[in-house]
């Protein structure tokens, strides 16, 4: 059986947050092993494009409201 199959599927707050700490840089070790082993990893893909993608929106909104 693969690793991906053993996995639960971990909440949206979950992967949210873990995608946020990776994107600060800032993880407890604990917190790793923990969203390792309930994360799958097509999971944090999704989460990754998300929250990429409102991350520059959110710069170019930032950018039209001081250019404005």
């Amino acid at each position: 059986m693969s690793s991906d199959q053993d996995k639960s599927n971990a909440s949206v707050f979950q992967v949210a947050k873990a995608v946020l700490a990776a994107f600060i840089g800032i993880r407890k070790k604990s917190d790793l092993e923990s969203d390792a082993a309930n994360i799958k990893p097509s999971q944090v893909i999704i989460g990754g494009l998300i929250g990429g993608v409102l991350f520059v929106v959110t710069i170019l909104l930032v950018v039209k409201i001081i250019v404005n």
